[in-house]
């Protein structure tokens, strides 16, 4: 994530256009290749300026500030003050650099006062006011930026190292903005470098990333109703229709009414009623309807009610459905969210109208040359044939959660393949479902082994490759990539850490994907899993050095929530998943805090509606 601030007076007040902000802004994701830049304009004001740069740099952390506008000699020009008063670290190179640079096309350059730095993790950069300078400063600083911000990252110091290595083998020059895996992925001629070059980023950063990615509309489409409900007056209860004047007493039953009958137009006296039932329509001279548990049955005729006294007295509508008065004509029925749920399927039948939806297109595929298919009879009555194999559980697991979160035959159109592990069959696999598919789900072949192809095929099919690792315990070698229509989903091969990184990133990508495809704005409170509030109920458990995602079973204990992780934690144990309710938010062990015990508060996303295992 990044920010531009643009400090300006005249643009502030409405007086003027600001054409150097967003022209920062588009150089910035053109460059550095982000969906993600925060957009401020502010007057030349000295103590918000400073306000606007902690708040980018402390609270939303982005990488880099970019400010334009305020470094000249004029009275408020005061943004090289409020910078320097923020920064812990001065980068006066970067400063001289912009100035050589700019110096080549006017010597008024020398009047330029910018200020560059860092602060904690951030860089700040001043760019002049002006459209032109700030395109020729920016170019002048772009090749350096990508390896500036990962030495301002920890978690990149791969990349740094790989950046070095570069530089050191090719002499001075442009440093190169992408750093690929560069193992040849052929069996026993691994690398010198042993360590993944992608950078470990956040869980947050990461679906952040994808969700920027995915299209997305921001009108909310609307169902309107076409009927009025209900379409008559009808009858609340099963009971008497007659006139409120009459008052209580006795009456002559005169007919019955049934739901679905005509309404009776006929007129009839005070002391006459008719026999209804609920949902029956009301007849058009009656005012009032009387519960039968308000009356007393005085006479039959040929087994028929003949005459009824009315014990309470009646009121004018009293339990009579007014027309329209659950829903009228025109107005809004609800606001669509996707997958559609049972519902919003209900009102739709209820105004006659059918569910209308712009299918999601899916594949799912499992790589590995050890894989079987799960119902290979075959396969399994050949002891010979399973020697160093395993039955495929991903595909089966996967499309099963598809369609577990509501992604019904007639919202979701879903593909399943095993591919080998090698690289054209990959290649072929991916390109042939590449613009025919909206997302693709892999497992396997993402982390560092000599067979793992997922990434070099992304990149020889030109997808942009989003992020590589992720900082979580389990699922680290999780990638993303986009292309122009479809989206990639590298999940890990062990079932547990696809099944946990389906849900935090995949799931979120699918619900907000399917909502655009059908003209609706997605509901971002709704995209992730919920979470709630737990205490943990084991005695001790010992941290991971990463953030880790435990399966975990809740017991409802006096009203409280209590968490019970499953078991073994090996993110190749599947059955970890069959009584997990929840995925369990644990931090990453510290020297102070390497383990955690029973009564911790603890985050957890709920993994299914029923999550409660049992109550004591």
């Amino acid at each position: 994530m990044f920010s531009v601030i643009t400090v300006s007076d005249s643009c502030a007040a409405g007086k003027a256009t600001d054409t150097s902000g967003p022209h920062l802004v588009e150089l910035i994701k053109q460059s550095l290749k982000t969906d993600t830049v925060n957009y401020l304009l502010i007057p030349d004001e000295e103590d918000l300026i400073k306000q606007s740069l902690i708040y980018a740099c402390d609270v939303l952390k982005v990488r880099a500030v970019f400010t334009t506008g305020g470094t000249g000699f004029a009275p408020r020009d005061v943004t090289p003050e409020a910078t320097r008063a923020i920064i812990t670290k001065e980068a006066p190179q970067l400063t001289l650099a912009m100035t050589l640079c700019s110096l080549e096309k006017t010597k008024f350059a020398v009047l330029s006062r910018a200020v560059c730095g860092v602060r904690n993790k951030t860089l700040v950069v001043n760019f002049p006011g002006s459209k032109k300078a700030v395109g020729e400063c920016f170019q002048s600083i772009v090749d350096v930026l990508p390896h500036l911000l990962n030495l301002l990252n920890e978690g990149e110091i791969e990349r740094v190292r790989e950046t070095h290595r570069k530089v050191q083998a090719t002499g001075d020059g442009p440093v190169p903005q992408e750093v690929y895996h560069v193992c040849p992925h052929a069996t026993g001629k691994g690398g010198d470098d042993r360590n993944s070059p992608f950078p470990m980023i956040d869980v947050d950063d990461a679906l952040r990333q994808i969700l920027a990615t995915v299209p997305s509309v921001q009108t909310a489409r609307k169902q309107l109703s076409r009927v009025n409900i209900p379409p008559f007056r009808a009858s609340i209860k099963d009971g008497y229709a007659l006139k409120s004047i009459g008052g209580k007493g006795m009456k002559k039953v005169i007919g019955y009414i049934s739901a679905g009958d005509a309404i009776v137009q006929t007129n009839f006296t005070i002391d006459e009623c008719y026999k209804i039932n609920t949902g029956a329509p009301v007849p058009q001279h009656a005012d009032a309807i009387v519960q039968v548990e308000d009356t007393k049955l005085v006479s039959r005729k040929n087994d028929y009610e003949s005459i009824v006294e009315i014990l309470a007295e009646p009121s004018a509508s009293l339990d009579i459905r007014s027309i329209g008065s659950d829903l009228r004509m025109s107005e809004e029925v609800f606001q669509y969210r996707f997958p559609l749920d049972a519902c919003q399927r209900a009102l739709l039948a209820a105004v006659g109208e059918k569910a209308s939806v712009v299918k999601l297109k899916v594949a799912i595929i499992s790589t590995g040359d050890e894989l079987l298919h799960p119902y290979d009879t075959s396969a399994a009555a050949d002891a010979s044939s399973l020697e160093g194999k395993i039955f495929d559980s991903n595909t089966t697991m996967l499309v099963a959660l598809v369609r577990q979160c509501g992604f019904t035959e007639d919202q979701c159109e879903i593909q399943q393949r095993v591919v080998k592990d090698d690289f054209e069959s990959l290649k072929a696999e991916i390109e042939s479902l590449t613009g025919a598919v909206h997302v693709i789900i892999c497992t396997g072949g993402v982390s560092m082994g000599d067979k793992d192809f997922v990434k070099p095929v992304l990149k020889a099919l030109n997808y942009e490759l989003i992020f590589g690792r992720v900082n979580m315990k389990p699922g680290k070698p999780c990638a993303y990539a986009t292309s122009k229509v479809t989206k990639f989903f590298g999940l890990p091969g062990n079932p547990v850490s696809a099944f946990v990184t389906f849900h935090l990133f995949a799931l979120p990508a699918l619900r907000q994907y399917l909502a655009t495809l059908n003209e609706t704005a997605p509901n971002a409170a709704k995209a992730s899993l919920p979470m709630i509030t737990v205490e943990l109920l084991d005695a001790k458990y010992v941290l991971d050095p990463r953030p880790e995602y435990a399966r975990a079973s809740i017991v409802s204990r006096n009203g409280k929530l209590l968490a019970s992780i499953t078991g073994g934690q090996i993110s190749s144990r599947l059955k970890s998943t069959i009584e997990a309710d929840v995925l369990l938010e644990l931090p990453a062990r510290t020297e102070t805090k390497p383990y955690i015990t029973a009564g911790t508060p603890l985050k957890a996303l709920v993994l299914r509606s029923d999550f409660i295992s049992r109550y004591e």
